[in-house]
């Protein structure tokens, strides 16, 4: 059987030393693991993780009343309006989320966690501490990393 030689790797064009693009791949690395387990963490607690991130952003707004519209929700969650919507929709199906007309402006409608909601994003954010914290030391190994590093001009 004839052996199949690999392509030999060609040399980039561009001037990233290696170094930084293993930082970076570690980092990304370290970042997608981060994620991977907070999914898994949500779904233990019966939600999904766009449902996760929808009750975290809902709960976790700036002005802390949790009652965020939907364009603040796709704003921060990089959705379009018809896909948070519909993210929505099926939130308030489950009975995690309900939609409160605003006092002020009937064409607003603000969004709340239920209890339920509540309950299981607060026992997920919980379990996923340790994730929290594995995640900022791997932002503190980036950034000793790339202070320790000469030369590269990054």
């Amino acid at each position: 059987m004839a052996q199949t030689r690999r392509p030999r790797k060609e040399q980039s064009s561009t001037s990233i030393p290696h170094e930084r693009l293993v930082r970076i791949a570690d980092f990304r690395a370290a970042m997608r693991l981060f994620d991977r387990r907070v999914e898994q963490t949500a779904r233990r607690h019966g939600l999904t993780p766009q449902r996760f991130l929808l009750l975290l952003q809902i709960e976790g707004t700036s002005h802390g009343d949790g009652r965020p519209g939907v364009g603040e929700i796709a704003e921060r969650l990089q959705l379009s309006p018809n896909g948070v919507t519909e993210l929505i929709d099926r939130a308030v199906a489950a009975g995690l989320v309900v939609r409160e007309p605003s006092a002020g402006d009937a064409r607003v409608v603000h969004l709340a966690a239920t209890a339920e909601g509540r309950r299981r994003l607060e026992a997920a954010l919980l379990e996923a501490d340790a994730y929290r914290e594995e995640l900022r030391r791997a932002f503190e190994r980036l950034a000793e990393r790339f202070e320790q590093s000469t030369g590269d001009g990054q």
